[in-house]
């Protein structure tokens, strides 16, 4: 097995399950062995299904669709909220269990972990029966199920833990992978999605094997050489990327609001990137961070998805700054047609602390800044809803319940998953 020993442990049908034990204990169905969902009132256009029993998933529903059409699907379908202060809750809980069988911890999301085993042989002589341990504990104790993968490195960890579900574990060791990767459609590679998978379609590539054993070059002339190389490496099972037991600096900032009503004109879409400006940018500002990419995401009826960024001459944390340059790229990009999603990004994050002043400094520049620390100030001793620009008044508060367990899970992280 090598001296290498990692374990990737994912809830399984995490919102769902959760759900399910929660309403379990009040003398509810089993929300898992039923046609059931978590999404929100099937009449408002904006609700769509964030989490799916398998009973559901027979029915052809999927993640991300209308909830509305999940119903017309399976009439019977039942239909839960979500809890996010509970989904929290759930998560600190199982994170708890894992913390338990080694030092070495990495939360890769509110329902995923990976766990470095190696040298905890003498611990825990037979790997998978602790894996066998972890998972039944878990179940054990907080009633809901888990996947465990066991191998040599996180991809194939994590690969692993995605084989048959659910309450499973599955190995996938340097001599496993031809036979149980290999076979797969290449869209199953992790990091690997639609537009990248349709690209490798076009040179007739349709599994993980195919691509394993396509030379980097050909990969590369559809892919670029970094991509082919990622890929190529990943279809292999190569992967040298250690489990990181502290939190990393945040790679980027990101807001995205699904609508109820389809969004036809700039005033009602400028307005909600505005909200979400305000609220990516304060997020930002307080990891003492400043971006040099600024990127809008949007979403039409016809659930075609689309992205247009723009690089900046000098690093900023400025709200007005980004809002701007978002406004500008929706104009740019965007032709007119209704939207169901719109979404803000910033990327290319610089921590440093130095920034380039210009001899012809804008005035109004620091008086901006001065706005955005005063709402700061203010937001984080009352709360995100304290203080609200009169525009986005009725998306603001949207904005902000996006990030609650996400915010709510990184804080767990950043002080060791208590």
């Amino acid at each position: 097995m090598g001296d290498r020993l990692i374990f990737h442990i994912d809830v399984n049908s995490a919102f769902l399950s959760w759900t399910a034990v929660q309403q379990l204990a009040s003398g509810g169905p089993d929300l898992r062995e039923i046609p059931s969902i978590i999404g929100g009132d099937p009449s408002s256009r904006r609700s769509i299904v964030t989490a799916k029993s398998i009973p559901a998933k027979k029915y052809g529903i999927v993640t991300g669709e209308p909830v509305a059409l999940a119903m017309r699907k399976c009439p019977n379908l039942v239909v839960a909220g979500s809890n996010f202060d509970w989904y929290v809750k759930c998560s600190r809980a199982f994170k708890a269990i894992c913390q338990e069988y080694t030092p070495t911890m990495q939360s890769f999301s509110i329902d995923e972990v990976f766990l470095d085993m190696s040298g905890m042989h003498l611990i825990y002589p037979d790997p998978l029966a602790t894996a066998y341990e972890i998972k039944d504990r878990i179940y054990s104790e907080l009633g809901f199920t888990v996947n465990v993968g066991v191998a040599n490195n996180k991809l194939c960890a994590k690969m692993a833990s995605d084989f048959e579900k659910p309450n499973k574990v599955h190995t996938l060791f340097p001599d496993e992978i031809e036979k149980k990767m290999w076979p797969l459609p290449v869209g199953d590679l992790f990091t690997c999605g639609k537009s990248s998978a349709a690209r490798l379609k076009s040179l007739n590539i349709s599994t993980i094997g195919q691509l394993a054993n396509t030379p980097v070059e050909q990969l590369a002339m559809v892919l670029g050489e970094r991509s082919a190389i990622h890929f190529h490496n990943y279809a292999n099972g190569i992967d040298n990327s250690p489990v990181m037991d502290e939190v990393e600096d945040a790679k980027g900032y990101s807001a995205e609001n699904t609508v109820e009503d389809d969004l036809v004109d700039l005033e009602n879409i400028n307005r909600i990137l505005l909200a979400q400006a305000d609220v990516v940018c304060a997020r930002m500002r307080a990891d003492k961070g400043k971006c040099r990419c600024v990127g809008v995401t949007y979403r039409n009826l016809d659930f075609v998805t689309r992205s247009h960024q723009k690089k900046l001459k000098e690093s900023t944390d400025v709200t007005d700054i980004v809002y701007k340059t978002a406004k500008d790229l929706i104009k740019e990009c965007w032709s007119g047609e209704p939207l169901r999603l719109i979404g803000l990004s910033v990327t290319d994050i610089d921590r440093d602390g130095f920034e380039q002043f210009s001899l012809f400094e804008d005035e109004s520049r620091e008086k901006r800044k001065a706005l955005d620390s005063t709402l700061d100030s203010i937001r984080g001793k009352y709360g995100n809803w304290a203080v609200q620009r009169a525009s986005t008044i009725d998306t603001s508060k949207n904005v902000n319940r996006k990030f609650k367990a996400e915010q709510e899970n990184n804080r767990i992280n950043s002080k060791g998953q208590k």
